[in-house]
């Protein structure tokens, strides 16, 4: 069989708007990842022990348990306790709880890095503990743990392919539907390897922009 550069350029624009969706799924999961992972990190380096304890076991489920699985699990989870949710809600929902779990202990590793003289400075003057973790402790966690957080978003978008057992029509399962109807399995999984390539390196080159400009 020769490599047709034909099969990949009549078949690449419905490729590509697959990895819209693809992008799509990774950027909400990380953004819902931040925003409650930062809360899961507060809980985590909390005074009250009941706290400390349900997150960790969040943590350590969303971290023990493949991303597979948890898909599946709340797929048909959700309408057994009265949730009918589209997929694309159930699988952007999964993901980021899943990425939660990373991103608390990121976020939690970095305040540990950050000299404890700054917290003692700021309760000393008084500071509320809300103002404390918003202005002092989150923004420096951010900034160190960044690589991190961007290789978070890179692994995001390489998981997203599991979404497709959900009926979620991405780059993988429109790779898969390509490859039957053409019988040119080579040249549809080769230009969708490119793609993921393409969309991982462009996020690592704006890591490392990102990178340079918090250094500053």
């Amino acid at each position: 069989m020769v490599f047709s550069f034909q099969v990949i350029h009549d078949n690449l624009p419905q490729l590509l708007w697959a990895a819209r969706l693809t992008f799509m799924v990774s950027v909400l999961g990380v953004g819902i990842g931040l925003a409650l992972g930062a809360l899961v990190c507060a809980a985590r380096l909390s005074p009250l022990k009941p706290v400390r304890v349900a997150s960790a076991v969040y943590i350590s489920f969303f971290r023990g348990v493949p991303l597979l699985v948890q898909l599946l699990l709340f797929y048909y989870l959700l309408p057994v306790i009265g949730l009918n949710v589209p997929p694309m809600v159930a699988a952007v929902g999964t993901v980021g709880l899943c990425s939660a779990a990373y991103v608390a202990e990121y976020l939690r590793g970095a305040i540990n890095a950050i000299p404890p003289g700054q917290l003692e400075a700021a309760v000393t003057l008084g500071f509320a503990p809300h103002r404390i973790w918003t202005r002092i402790l989150l923004p420096q966690a951010v900034r160190i743990s960044l690589p991190s957080l961007v290789n978070e978003l890179i692994l995001l978008v390489k998981a997203s392919s599991l979404v497709s057992l959900v009926g979620i029509t991405e780059l993988t399962r429109t790779s898969q539907a390509l490859a039957s109807a053409t019988y040119r399995p080579l040249e549809i999984f080769t230009m969708a390897a490119v793609v993921y390539l393409s969309i991982n390196l462009c996020l690592a080159l704006l890591g490392r922009y990102l990178e340079r400009r918090s250094a500053v």
